[in-house]
């Protein structure tokens, strides 16, 4: 059954879709099953893969409310192994829909349920906001993964998501993991950022991935082209580093089905 791992900052422009996509990418080239689901009304990641969110096709918001059944939405991508749901939209639309729904903090938990068997990995791509969608995508995920940019700014705002990672372990009985918070847009050369990735890891009270993302014109350039970074710079700075992100979190894996075997592992 698939590791889900929801992708999420409140704050904006952190790099939040670069690493869905990306980091999706890379595990389905190490032969893994992945399937990204776009659950942020923007729809970068959706676009990023070749979908446009102008369409009209069915697409996320359609899944949660019973609209479409769930492998009805599910589109390839253009790697092998690498699949993907499309938002659009009016997702948005759902903040106001999804109020007078009983358990409505778990609609895509259960959406899910019905894809979870088929792959390895599911991601999700959140809202840069804590609101409804953000809670449904942090029910629907076993871990979250916290991308934080090499600034200050950044760090202040983790405080506020851990507290909602808190509250939703104890006030939705869901045991919500951290799988680690990853350094994005990084420049070692610049003393600020090695100040925010020294204070990062002192304090964060969970892992800190070894990988740092840099900022890269090859990352940023690549959604244009509709195609994740290895199909069009492999060769960058930001695809090496994704990969290497990429093993990080297949070691976790490893690591977790260790444990299990030996019965050392929570769930």
């Amino acid at each position: 059954m698939a590791r889900v791992i929801g992708i999420c900052n409140q704050k904006g422009g952190v790099g939040k879709t670069t690493t869905a996509v990306n980091l999706a990418a890379y595990i389905a080239l190490q032969g893994k099953r992945v399937l990204l689901v776009d659950f942020d009304p923007q729809a970068n990641a959706s676009s990023a893969l070749g979908y446009d969110p102008r369409s009209g096709e069915a697409n996320v918001y359609h899944g949660i409310l019973n609209q479409a059944e769930p492998w009805e939405l599910v589109r390839p991508s253009s790697l092998y192994n690498f699949h993907y749901i499309p938002a659009a939209p009016h997702l948005a639309g759902a903040l106001v829909e999804l109020v007078n729904i009983p358990k409505r903090e778990g609609l895509l938990r259960r959406f899910l349920n019905h894809l979870r068997h088929g792959y390895e990995y599911i991601f999700i791509d959140m809202p840069p906001s804590l609101s409804l969608l953000t809670v449904n995508g942090l029910v629907a995920s076993d871990e979250v993964l916290i991308p934080v940019q090499a600034e200050y700014y950044s760090l202040e705002g983790l405080g506020q998501l851990l507290e909602t990672i808190n509250l939703i372990r104890s006030n939705l009985g869901h045991n919500l993991e951290v799988a680690g918070a990853l350094l994005t847009m990084y420049d070692g050369r610049e003393q600020l950022n090695r100040e925010v990735a020294r204070d990062l890891r002192a304090h964060f009270p969970h892992p800190v991935f070894e990988t740092e993302i840099p900022r890269s014109i090859a990352l940023a350039e690549a959604p244009s082209f509709s195609r994740p970074v290895v199909l069009h710079r492999p060769d960058s700075a930001g695809a090496e580093a994704y990969h290497r992100l990429a093993l990080e979190i297949i070691n976790q894996s490893r690591a977790k089905s260790q444990n299990m075997s030996g019965g050392n592992f929570n769930v």
